[in-house]
């Protein structure tokens, strides 16, 4: 259960970084105003705090293991919210990324 709840908080903690850059992105960038900053430093702020709902207690073995779900996620929002078009480059790199994740955080201690 602990593997599965791990696998949860990272999809959370992804909506909220993810979410939250883009809204910045979007607020100063797109020129959609301050609100949409302020949502996304909230959102940015909640992320900090899911991340320590992991299971694991070690910080650098979460952060670390969290960028390849970054990655991985930060192309599949622009998928969703962008129209972008990920080349085959973009996924097998975040193929990878994933499998670091998986070595990180849930091969054998």
């Amino acid at each position: 259960m602990s593997v599965l709840k791990s696998l949860v908080l990272f999809g959370v903690a992804a909506l909220f970084e993810i979410g939250g850059a883009w809204l910045v992105w979007q607020g100063v960038r797109e020129h959609r105003g301050w609100i949409w900053v302020g949502l996304g430093v909230l959102a940015l702020g909640a992320y900090g705090f899911v991340a320590t709902l992991q299971p694991d207690a070690n910080f650098g073995r979460i952060l670390a293991a969290y960028g390849g779900v970054f990655v991985a996620g930060s192309l599949l929002w622009g998928v969703v919210m962008d129209g972008f078009r990920p080349d085959r480059w973009d996924i097998a790199g975040a193929l990878v990324c994933l499998v670091g994740v998986a070595v990180i955080m849930y091969a054998p201690r």
